[in-house]
Formats: structure tokens, C-alpha cells, sequence
């Protein structure tokens, strides 16, 4: 498999672009769903703000943990 980063490769900047997208992608909607989830939170404990930010966080944090392991799969060229 050619390195997708490598200039002059077929439709590499194809794959490069597919893999920003995918990158920003996966990090929206893991913090958009943890925004959902701590609003589920905040209604269930009857605060407000605590569930959303407890959910925000979450959410970036598995965002990020997606992040590394869509770069390493992609690195490893699997």
C-alpha cells in the first residue's frame, strides 16, 4: 500500500482530504453526542450545566482516543 502522504501518489490528495474529514468528523459528533448525553445527565440529576460539561468532556476525550487510533491505523496501513 502506497503512503497516502506521499506526493505524487495515486489520488493522494484524495486520501489525505478523506482523512482530515474523517478526523473532524469522528471529533464532531463525539462531542456533539456528549453535549446530548450531559443534557441527559443535567435532566436526570435536575442540575444545570454539570451533565453538559461532565458530557462535553467525555465527548472530547473519546474524540480524541478515536483520533489516535484512526491515525495509527492508517500509519500502520491497514
Amino acid at each position: 500500500m502506497e503512503d497516502p502522504i506521499k506526493p505524487g501518489g495515486n489520488n493522494s490528495v484524495w486520501k489525505v482530504a478523506a482523512l482530515v474529514t474523517a478526523l473532524g468528523t469522528n471529533f464532531a459528533i463525539c462531542t456533539i453526542g456528549g453535549f446530548y448525553f450531559g443534557s441527559w445527565l443535567d435532566k436526570l440529576w435536575l442540575t444545570n450545566g454539570v451533565g453538559i460539561g461532565l458530557g462535553v468532556l467525555t465527548g472530547i476525550a473519546v474524540g480524541i482516543v478515536g483520533i489516535v487510533a484512526l491515525i495509527r491505523s492508517v500509519m500502520r496501513g491497514k
